[in-house]
């Protein structure tokens, strides 16, 4: 596969053509400066993704990416070549013309010689394509990988890196091809365009006090019936703070209640019993620093679920429904029900092949509702 696509990268010359002589290498005019902290926002006909810039990488390459889309050069190009999961390629100013289908993948080179670095060829990594053999003909043309691709290492320039949109990159990746790669639709890039990189949009609940943590409730909606838990941000605020996050983003979404030890929890939150996240939602798991506490796993209490590491929870939550002493201190307890127990003992109580229940019990949606 990765042999593969590293040829799929390069273009075929046709035998016994004469090359023409090569141009001087492009230069940037472009100052550290004015190229630093810049994103490429590139629209097409399957949605939009966005690459950060990076000249410190590849000033040449970022220079003359960023002159292309200024002068509009990526308008009515496409995506003509894909490896499923793998690469898609495109920018090819020939591929603007329907007719020269079969010039596809070589316009636009011989431009910028290469700018090897040590950034990986890991997913969302963007570089310039080049012909066989001939490391200093890059030019217009690019590609993303959707996975890693380390065998590109020392071929290949990156000059930028996917930051929003590998959802879209894989859509793209994902749509039907011929043999060649080559896709069955065009897949047209509608603008590419440069902006200031934003600054980091502030983690939601991040400036909350104790007081407001508190005044929040979460309603969580399941098959059996919806329950509405309360949180204890003084004794777990970071924790709280995580629980509203995943809430409010939709991680916990289509999971299910997949562990039911009757008298003891009930386990819902596991991402594997979900469908997979957005990328925006992916961005905002991660394990969790324990905040072990005084409060007593009784019935009714809210927990983090967990590994043998302390350190190693991350959305997978439990509902106390009985006495559970042997949890004390070792789970951070950061909710308990305010209503719907009723559907806590429905939960609590129904059949189970083991740990796991025989009919699906969904957690549909988990609604924050603010103060």
């Amino acid at each position: 596969m990765r042999f593969f696509i590293a040829l799929l990268l390069t273009i075929a010359v046709p035998q016994g053509a004469r090359r023409p002589a090569a141009p001087q290498p492009f230069k940037t005019t472009l100052t550290a400066a004015e190229m630093a902290h810049k994103q490429a926002v590139v629209q097409t006909s399957m949605g939009t993704f966005v690459i950060d810039l990076r000249p410190d990488l590849a000033p040449n390459h970022v220079g003359y990416f960023m002159k292309l889309a200024g002068d509009g050069s990526y308008k009515g190009t496409v995506f003509h070549r894909i490896i499923r999961r793998g690469i898609v390629q495109g920018g090819d100013p020939l591929s603007k013309d329907a007719a020269k289908k079969g010039q596809y993948g070589t316009g636009g080179l011989g431009v910028l010689q290469a700018e090897h670095n040590a950034e990986p060829f890991t997913r969302g990594a963007v570089a310039a394509v080049i012909r066989p053999g001939q490391p200093d003909s890059a030019g217009a043309q690019f590609f993303v990988c959707v996975s890693d691709q380390p065998a590109l290492a020392g071929q290949y320039t990156i000059f930028g890196r996917v930051s929003e949109g590998m959802d879209v990159v894989e859509k793209i990746s994902d749509a039907p091809t011929d043999d060649r790669g080559a896709p069955s639709e065009r897949i047209e890039i509608l603008d590419v365009s440069i902006r200031d990189t934003p600054p980091p949009e502030p983690l939601p609940f991040a400036l909350d006090t104790v007081g407001q943590l508190a005044s929040y409730r979460a309603v969580l909606e399941t098959s059996l019936g919806s329950i509405t838990i309360g949180f204890m941000p003084d004794k777990a605020p970071e924790t709280v703070r995580q629980f509203l996050r995943l809430a409010q983003a939709g991680v916990f979404d289509g999971t299910s209640f997949h562990r039911v030890v009757h008298g003891f929890a009930a386990q819902a939150g596991y991402l594997t019993t979900r469908g997979p996240l957005t990328e925006r939602q992916q961005k905002l798991v991660h394990p969790l620093t324990p905040e072990f506490n005084d409060t007593k796993h009784v019935k009714g209490i809210v927990s983090m679920a967990r590994g043998d590491d302390p350190a190693s929870a991350t959305t997978s939550f439990f509902i106390v429904t009985g006495e559970a002493p042997s949890l004390d201190g070792k789970y951070t307890a950061f909710a308990r029900v305010l209503d719907g127990m009723d559907v806590v003992d429905r939960i609590d109580a129904a059949p189970v092949n083991g740990e796991a229940p025989v009919t699906r019990i969904d957690l549909v949606h988990v609604r924050v509702v603010r103060p």
